[in-house]
């Protein structure tokens, strides 16, 4: 069993809270990198936030 199926195994039925989590975490990266990064943190925010969504495989 890979990490992330652990991870996804582990926030099963607290997807909410995971996001909350990703968001806190790239706020804290743009605050201290003072927003030169955004683009890219916001963009790894979302593919986070992809993993833990209850979503088919595409």
């Amino acid at each position: 069993m890979s990490m992330m199926d652990k991870l996804k195994h582990m926030l099963k039925g607290h997807e909410a809270q995971a996001e909350k989590a990703v968001d806190k975490a790239g706020d804290t990266v743009d605050e201290r990198t003072q927003g030169k990064y955004a683009g890219q943190v916001d963009a790894a925010q979302e593919k986070a936030k992809d993993q833990f969504r209850d979503q088919p495989p595409q």
